[in-house]
């Protein structure tokens, strides 16, 4: 078995100048896929279950799916809660296997989003795991908008804590279907320059793919999730299967089919962001 925290994978991707994708899972296609792309580029992989994919399928099914992915693979595989939003939540996915849990207080004030962080933080490293928390709000495209992170606050919330990464707001946004003009690297550098935790970034998928690379090697963000990017990769695969065999009927086939062009779209990310050969 391979099962990795969070701390696990970060670390190294922090010394050594590189980033570690957190994939969005919502079934066992894309998140076998993922693992099969980071086995054919020897990288670290992160998977991650979001709110979205625990409504569709119980915690302790996503426990054990990842961690049977996990058994089967020679690199890194981290079983990561994403968005978490109680303790009770946390605690659950600790119990249930997973090794690593996001905890969002971002919308608390800032004392109450410290007090649940630093208390899941304990939590997970009580049970061996990680903890990733957020400060600064990152919003949606069409939906909430975001709120930057104060540098002061973030340098207050990772030192009060304890948590073992922390999600950023630094122009990213949720769910954007097209690249973005870019992060604010302003605000990024002065986060750095008071801070030593790894940086993360939500809503990776907004994030043009040149600059992911150049923020992978050359900043203290050392994990990007990707969702929308993905989605997008396995509807179009499925929308082509279905459209060029109409009598297609067995939903394993047809669900197989998205299996090879995700695993390329993985590929790509984990190429990009430096992290290939590092397993």
């Amino acid at each position: 078995m391979t099962l990795a925290t969070l701390a696990d994978v970060l670390q190294p991707a922090l010394r050594d100048g590189y980033a570690v994708p957190g994939l969005v899972c919502l079934g066992w296609e894309d998140m076998r896929a993922y693992v099969a792309a980071a086995e054919a580029e020897r990288a670290p992989v992160i998977l991650q279950a979001g709110p979205g994919c625990r409504a569709h399928t119980p915690l302790r099914v996503l426990a054990q799916m990842f961690r049977t992915l996990a058994e089967g693979a020679a690199v890194p595989v981290v079983a990561h809660l994403d968005h978490g939003y109680t303790l009770e939540e946390c605690r659950e996915a600790l119990g249930e296997g997973f090794t690593s849990v996001m905890v969002d207080g971002s919308k608390l004030p800032l004392a109450q989003n410290i007090d649940l962080t630093a208390a899941v933080a304990e939590l997970a490293h009580a049970a061996g795991a990680s903890c990733e928390g957020e400060i600064g709000f990152v919003g949606y495209a069409g939906g909430a908008e975001s709120a930057g992170t104060d540098p002061n606050e973030a340098a207050r919330f990772a030192r009060e804590t304890g948590i073992d990464a922390m999600a950023i707001s630094v122009g990213n946004v949720h769910l954007q279907l097209t690249k973005g003009q870019g992060l604010d690297l302003t605000r990024l550098r002065a986060i750095e320059a008071v801070t030593t935790v790894p940086l993360v970034i939500h809503g990776g998928s907004g994030v043009p793919m040149a600059e992911r690379a150049t923020l992978a090697a050359t900043s203290r963000i050392a994990k990007f999730n990707i969702g929308t990017e993905l989605r997008m990769a396995f509807g179009a695969a499925l929308r082509d299967t279905l459209t060029r065999d109409a009598q297609v009927f067995d939903r394993i086939a047809i669900l197989k089919a998205t299996e090879a062009p995700v695993d390329e779209a993985a590929r790509e990310i984990l190429r990009n962001l430096g992290a290939s050969g590092r397993a």
